[in-house]
């Protein structure tokens, strides 16, 4: 979860999107971890819990060895709100577990919620362009065979990014897997709900293609408030 939207640094710029993005990987590509906390809060509590994510939560994380960062994405309606935050290397997410475990009970309390956690692999960074104030998530959960996990990425990033990147209003996707559960999670950043929402039937469609070539099963789709953008993770697409 973002899984981790959009970023605080703008994407390469006059160089062709269907190239850039389609284009075979070259050289060594860091592979970067993430964290992600589900959070079922009070809807009454939301505001108060944003506060401490960003007063608190945010400076805390900083000053732990190898954290590149978090985002918080947030459904007022329902109540779900999604922290992610990302990591150097698998050794210094495993490293962290124990102070981010006091961090996830502290803001369990502001939130008024109880919490779930899952860990990823981070497959695909991509952005093009700054997120500003009012940006919109899009995430979809799938599951597959983990044997068909990189088949799935490969047709995420060369066929359905390019056909994303190209919809009005588009900031930033990523792309996270958890190998062993056969589990993965995509999140689409917009400018704004209105450009999520004027998006829908073109992304259902691109979702429905891209699961039915991957052979994965779409779990679930939900949109988001993009409450806090501080992913620092490189661009990997």
């Amino acid at each position: 979860m973002p899984a981790g939207g959009a970023e605080e640094h703008c994407g390469i710029q006059g160089i062709d999107r269907r190239r850039r993005v389609g284009a075979a990987l070259t050289g060594r590509v860091p592979i970067v971890y993430a964290r992600s906390t589900t959070i079922h809060a009070h809807p009454s509590y939301i505001d108060a819990g944003i506060k401490h994510v960003r007063d608190t939560v945010m400076p805390a994380l900083t000053d732990i060895e190898g954290c590149m960062g978090m985002s918080l994405l947030i459904d007022r309606d329902s109540g779900r709100c999604i922290a992610t935050s990302s990591w150097r290397d698998e050794e210094s997410l495993r490293a962290s577990e124990g102070p981010v475990r006091d961090l996830r009970d502290a803001a369990a309390e502001i939130f008024h919620g109880t919490t779930e956690v899952s860990r990823w692999e981070i497959a695909v960074m991509h952005r093009d362009h700054h997120a500003e104030r009012g940006a919109y998530c899009r995430v979809t959960w799938v599951k597959t065979e983990p044997s068909d996990m990189d088949r799935g990425v490969d047709l995420w990033k060369m066929a359905a990014l390019p056909k994303m990147e190209e919809l009005p209003g588009f900031c930033s996707a990523s792309l996270m897997f958890d190998r062993a559960a056969g589990r993965g999670v995509s999140s689409l950043t917009f400018d704004s709900r209105e450009a999520m929402e004027g998006n829908r039937e073109r992304l259902d469609a691109i979702r429905v293609e891209t699961a039915r070539e991957a052979g994965a099963e779409v779990l679930d789709t939900c949109e988001f408030e993009l409450a806090i953008a501080h992913l620092h993770v490189p661009e990997m697409a």
